[in-house]
């Protein structure tokens, strides 16, 4: 079955090329831009496609007469396609999780201290000819209330405490394991200093927190979010963020993205924005070029 990297790019190329063996499954790379009009001829003819980050709509994928697999690069295919409606096309998706739990807790720790200090403004001030210090947190001591304790959730955990923080978790199952105190989602909001959102996006933590939720928030504290967009509601978010109801939010994933220009959100000096960057490091993207190179291997070596 042909195989296609649909939206390589400059960072992943050499990757890809890197990590790619002699007796792999043959996979044409496409580098070119495209619009969504020109995807079924570019997947003309092939059974595999391998994706990074972009969206596949259902009514799009239907005319990809000869598609059987969508490999997605990560985890949350479920926010760039919907895999029921492909499923009923005959299609099945594969995602591939754990490759970068260390670089998404990482970035998470990174916006946290970035939101704390009030790195990003600072910066643009300084680049702008203002010089003002600005009072910062201090993150010794403080309760970070970690959502989800799945794999990137823990990492975040075992960073957190080898800081100094107090931390507690929220779990949708119960954890046979957990590697710090579990409480109530209505305890954790009430009593986090931080609050670090590390949940899988699906029909039921859609909106997780939402305008109630929110409001249930400590007026200091720091929102980070590096997990999926839609678990926030974007539009309460904003609204929060405008009447400072909330410290700080510091963000890697958007409702929409990329994110617009003129979006509220980055208009406001108490949000700390970046570019749905925090599973990007060389030695994530390498396991996870690899594997999705071992998916498609192995569906050709069992047609």
């Amino acid at each position: 079955m042909k195989a296609i990297f649909l939206d390589c790019n400059d960072q992943l190329g050499p990757i890809f090329k890197r990590v790619i063996r002699a007796d792999d499954s043959p996979i044409t790379v496409n580098m070119e831009p495209y619009d969504r009009a020109r995807i079924p001829q570019l997947l003309d003819g092939y059974g595999i496609v391998l994706i990074d980050h972009s969206y596949l709509p259902t009514d799009v994928a239907a005319q990809c007469k000869s598609l059987k697999h969508v490999v997605f690069l990560g985890t949350g295919a479920a926010s760039y396609m919907n895999i029921a409606e492909l499923a009923d096309l005959g299609v099945t998706v594969h995602t591939i999780k754990g490759y970068g739990d260390t670089a998404v807790a990482e970035h998470t720790i990174a916006l946290m201290w970035a939101a704390c200090r009030d790195l990003a403004r600072m910066d643009r001030d300084v680049r702008a000819g203002v010089w003002e210090t600005r009072e910062g947190v201090q993150l010794l001591g403080k309760t970070l209330g970690v959502i989800g304790l799945g794999g990137i959730g823990r990492e975040v955990a075992r960073i957190a405490q080898g800081m100094g923080m107090k931390v507690i978790g929220w779990n949708r199952s119960k954890l046979a394991d957990a590697p710090v105190p579990m409480v109530g989602i209505d305890e954790l909001l009430a009593q986090s200093d931080v609050v670090s959102v590390n949940l899988v996006l699906n029909d039921e933590t859609r909106h997780f927190l939402d305008a109630k939720r929110l409001a249930m928030l400590k007026p200091n504290c720091i929102l980070v979010n590096t997990a999926r967009g839609a678990l926030i509601d974007e539009v309460a978010l904003t609204a929060a963020m405008q009447r400072g109801a909330i410290l700080h939010a510091a963000l890697d994933v958007f409702d929409q993205e990329p994110l617009a220009k003129d979006h509220p959100l980055t208009k406001l000096d108490n949000v700390t924005l970046s570019a749905h960057s925090a599973f990007r490091t060389q030695e994530a993207s390498e396991t996870l070029l690899r594997r999705a190179i071992d998916i498609a291997k192995s569906i050709n070596a069992s047609a």
